[in-house]
């Protein structure tokens, strides 16, 4: 059985969810996120337990429990001068760590240097903060895909899984992968997929059958409504099944500014699924908006 008949809909339909990713990083991006879930233009959002503004969307989303709210588990930090670090307090992650006590700023270091029972300790332990301060998470995805093999092909997938079956969230993961607009992947790589896929489904763990986004900065020269075309034409390419759509929006602030080298691309991203245009793109193709407590309803049973 296909996850969309799991789900109630016809194998050839076409269902979407829309993320927002980075819940917490910043005020201004809590501001927006929030702002989206309430006007119900994401469907739901991943929450970055390690940021300094985590407090403040975990104990909003822990107020506002209609609005789905997963764990956006982080093994890295990337800019350059605002810095997030482990949760972990009272275990070693000595491995997870640069020399200043900050996460790496990119996955090569992850994977080069990181040990499998800190990993385990950490993700664990965002997953358990997130329990503490009230959330009640409904999926789990990734920063910056540091669990998945991207460098050197080293995964933590294993302990992912084992997590998300423990705690009953499924996982950002595609079954089909695919590069933007239709294309499929090299033939290793898609097996290599299906046997993570296997593993995932041994273990009773729901991942997406498409993952999708636009690139993370913007491409020169691009303004909105190019932005907006491209998504319209990525929503348009969409296959039967279920879809992710991949947003890292925010209000455009003097804050956002300062931490932020792409910061108008945020600003476009959080325009993007309230604009009419991509909405009655939606509505002409028959893209069926989905929400992940969908999926974690299939995967609890």
């Amino acid at each position: 059985m296909t996850l969309n008949e799991r789900l109630g809909y016809g194998k050839e339909d076409r269902l979407l969810i829309v993320n927002a990713d980075d819940f917490g990083m910043c005020h201004s991006t809590n501001r927006g996120i929030m702002q989206l879930l309430e006007e119900g233009a994401v469907s739901s959002s991943t929450l970055m337990l390690p940021c300094p503004w985590a407090k403040e969307a975990a104990l909003w989303s822990a107020a506002h429990p209609a609005y789905d709210v997963g764990v956006h588990l982080t093994l890295t930090s990337e800019w350059d001068t605002y810095k997030w670090g482990p949760v972990t307090r009272r275990e070693g992650c000595g491995s997870l760590v640069t020399d200043e006590g900050y996460f790496p700023p990119e996955v090569l270091s992850v994977e080069l240097a990181a040990k499998e029972d800190e990993v385990r300790h950490e993700l664990e332990n965002q997953i358990k903060l997130a329990l503490t301060m009230g959330v009640k998470p409904t999926h789990a995805d990734n920063h910056m895909g540091s669990v998945y093999g991207l460098a050197t092909g080293r995964d933590f997938l294993d302990i992912v899984f084992d997590l998300c079956a423990d705690y009953g969230l499924p996982f950002r993961m595609p079954r089909h992968p695919r590069v933007p607009f239709g294309q499929d992947i090299p033939e290793e790589m898609a097996q290599r997929s299906a046997e993570l896929a296997a593993k995932a489904d041994a273990k009773g763990i729901v991942i997406l059958d498409y993952l999708l986004s636009l690139p993370f900065s913007t491409e020169e020269p691009e303004d909105y409504t190019t932005f907006r075309d491209k998504m319209a034409e990525l929503l348009r390419s969409m296959r039967p099944g279920v879809s992710e759509i991949i947003l890292h929006p925010s209000l455009v602030t003097e804050e956002l500014q300062a931490i932020h080298s792409h910061s108008e691309r945020r600003g476009m991203e959080w325009r993007m699924f309230r604009d009419p245009i991509i909405q009655e793109t939606l509505r002409e193709e028959n893209i069926h908006m989905i929400r992940w407590v969908d999926l974690q309803a299939v995967q609890r049973g």
